[in-house]
């Protein structure tokens, strides 16, 4: 393993232009596999506080997928079609995905925090670290590293019901410290 990082400089060259066609590309959504939506919906949309966009069921592969944002639910359209174009149009969802009948057996999803390593996590942005960690310790919320294990200030992660990490950001005590 390496002593050092990428010089900066080098960072930089590396970073090209974005070529004229990926006009119009962004960053839409990320997608977690999940055991048990009766634990999830819940999680994401009580304890963080996101809203249900959109689902889709498919019988013949024997899924389900729901999105989630941090949107206005007076804002969602009634109609499918508008409401899936509304939906596509949002940054920063989250795509839950269940493969039906996983909520039964005792696999588990790698959450990519242990060997091997790969996907590591998401990040929240909270108003206040400190009330935001008082209600998840009232709402029994599955601490990884407290505001205190950090040297920084300002970041917290919990686990969700499937293990999958989230970096919750107080961006004033980051910029304060």
């Amino acid at each position: 393993m390496a002593n050092e990082g990428i010089p900066s400089t080098e960072i930089e060259a590396l970073c090209k232009t974005p070529h004229p066609f990926t006009k119009g590309f962004m960053c839409q959504q990320t997608m977690y596999r999940i055991k048990d939506p009766r634990k999830s919906l819940p999680f994401y949309t009580e304890v963080l506080g996101m809203t249900l966009l959109e689902q889709l069921h498919v019988p013949a592969r024997k899924y389900s997928i729901f999105f989630l944002g941090h949107e206005n639910p007076e804002d969602i359209p009634k109609d499918r079609n508008e409401r899936v174009a509304w939906m596509m149009s949002k940054k920063g969802v989250l795509e839950l995905t269940h493969n039906w009948g996983t909520e039964n057996d005792d696999s588990s999803y790698h959450h990519g925090n242990t060997e091997p390593q790969g996907f590591g996590h998401i990040g929240i942005i909270v108003p206040s670290l400190k009330d935001a960690c008082a209600k998840f310790d009232e709402l029994g919320v599955k601490f990884v590293r407290r505001p205190e294990e950090f040297s920084a200030k300002g970041l917290a992660f919990i686990a969700d019901p499937d293990g999958y990490w989230i970096e919750l950001l107080d961006v004033n005590e980051i910029l304060t410290n």
